[in-house]
C-alpha cells in the first residue's frame, strides 16, 4: 500500500478517524449509560468497556495536550507555568483532603489519601505538560 503524500487526502483520511473515533465513543457511552440504568454503578464499572473508555479518554487527553502545546504563544514560560500549576494543585488537594477529613463516616487519614491521590492525578500532567512547553521553548531556541 502506497503511503498517501496529497495534504487534501491526509487531511480527509484525519477526519474520516476522527469521525469513527466519535462514533466509537457515543456506541462506548451508550452501552455504559445501558448498564448503568439496569445494573447501577457498580456493574457499568465491572463491563470491560469502562476500561476502555477511560484509556481512550486519558490518551486522548494527553495527545491533545501536546498539540495545545505546540499551538500555544512563545510567551509562556514554561517554569512560571510549571510553579503556579504546582501551587494551584497544591491547594485544591490540600482543600479537598481538608473537607473529605471533616466528612462524617471519614477521618484524617482518608482525607490526606484523597488529597494525595487527587495531588498526583494532577501532577503527572502538570509535568507532562512542562516537559513539552521546555521541549520547544528549547527548540525554538
Amino acid at each position: 500500500m502506497k503511503k498517501i503524500t496529497d495534504e487534501r487526502l491526509v487531511l480527509q483520511n484525519l477526519k474520516n478517524i476522527r469521525i469513527a473515533y466519535i462514533i466509537q465513543t457515543v456506541g462506548i457511552l451508550g452501552i455504559l449509560g445501558y448498564d448503568l440504568v439496569t445494573k447501577g454503578l457498580d456493574g457499568m464499572r465491572e463491563n470491560p468497556l469502562w476500561l476502555v473508555f477511560i484509556l481512550t479518554t486519558a490518551i486522548s487527553a494527553y495527545l491533545s495536550m501536546s498539540i495545545s502545546a505546540d499551538h500555544e504563544s512563545n510567551k509562556i514560560n514554561p517554569q512560571k507555568s510549571l510553579s503556579i500549576s504546582l501551587v494551584v494543585i497544591v491547594f485544591i488537594s490540600t482543600v479537598v483532603g481538608f473537607f473529605v477529613s471533616l466528612t462524617d463516616g471519614f477521618d484524617i487519614i482518608d482525607g490526606v489519601i484523597m488529597g494525595g491521590i487527587l495531588f498526583i492525578c494532577g501532577f503527572i500532567p502538570i509535568v507532562y505538560i512542562y516537559s513539552l512547553r521546555k521541549k520547544r521553548q528549547d527548540a525554538d531556541e
